[in-house]
């Protein structure tokens, strides 16, 4: 055997395991999924039945899906800019601040990201509660506010869930934001000084466009997340009340695993996927353009 052909079995067998947990549990399961969202097909029962584009034609008529669609768009839409603007704040401060506990600052604001999401969703469960925190500084500021579970009116429940969200998660997006921010030069900023410029023009004639690859990455990040936007739901709403907090995971899982629909559930599924990767194409060209 040539030491070329030997060197690349070796190679072979040394990424055999990756390559056939792919196979298995990654690109067998897409396809396979792709093929069920053509079909009326349970899980229960072994054979599929092929009925075309029915499901997908389907989706678009379900008033239960197009309200879990206008949710989910509501929910990136209210969380997306507040996460991020909030995450590149923190992390301009804690930049350019000379903090002496500074490490101790990071810790803190990533904490909430390292917590099992079923614990947050428990915890926020009971300040949202009639008697919980939220109500009763409402109360002792002397507000009128029902004895009343944020999360039992259908006014506040999408709201309530966005806010526990933004709070859980930039963290996570700050830390990566204050990653790119090290990797900018520090004469930058002081060539920017000595020419007289200011901080609000110094962000964003500067740092946000030199961090734009990072940037990017955690708007697309942040995007598919929330799109994908399940554990929250199901721990504190279960969809409701009167489908007011279904998002379009959750709506899936209801007709995939309660329903028993996984025809149907895969074309959800495969819808949210496009939609996914419109948005975040757009998202692409946007922070290439000159707007940023």
């Amino acid at each position: 055997m040539k030491p070329k052909t030997k060197k690349r079995l070796t190679v072979l067998i040394f990424l055999s395991p990756w390559i056939i947990t792919f196979f298995a549990f990654e690109l067998y399961p897409l396809l396979y999924s792709f093929f069920v969202s053509f079909t009326k097909y349970s899980g229960l029962n072994p054979q599929a039945t092929f009925i075309g584009l029915e499901n997908y034609a389907r989706a678009f008529h379900d008033e239960v899906f197009i309200k879990s669609v206008l949710n989910t768009l509501i929910f990136v839409a209210g969380t997306l800019p507040f996460t991020i603007a909030i995450a590149i704040l923190i992390a301009i401060l804690l930049n350019h601040l000379n903090l002496k506990f500074s490490g101790l600052f990071k810790a803190g604001f990533f904490l909430p990201s390292m917590i099992s999401m079923v614990v947050i969703s428990m915890m926020w469960i009971y300040m949202y509660s009639g008697t919980g925190l939220f109500n009763t500084v409402l109360h002792f500021f002397g507000f009128a506010v029902e004895e009343r579970s944020w999360l039992a009116n259908q006014n506040t429940a999408l709201g309530a869930i966005m806010i526990m969200d933004v709070w859980a998660s930039f963290g996570y997006y700050m830390i990566l934001i204050y990653a790119g921010l090290q990797n900018i030069p520090y004469s930058v900023y002081e060539a920017a000084r000595i020419d007289g410029a200011k901080p609000i023009q110094i962000a964003f004639k500067i740092t946000i466009p030199m961090i734009r690859p990072t940037l990017f990455f955690v708007i697309a990040l942040n995007t598919i997340r929330s799109f994908q936007i399940f554990t929250e739901v199901f721990t504190m709403t279960n969809g409701g009340p009167r489908n007011s907090t279904e998002t379009i995971v959750h709506y899936l899982y209801r007709v995939s695993f309660r329903n028993y629909e996984m025809g149907y559930g895969s074309a959800i599924a495969y819808i949210l996927l496009a939609i996914i990767m419109t948005i975040t194409l757009i998202q692409k060209r946007a922070l290439r353009s000159d707007y940023l």
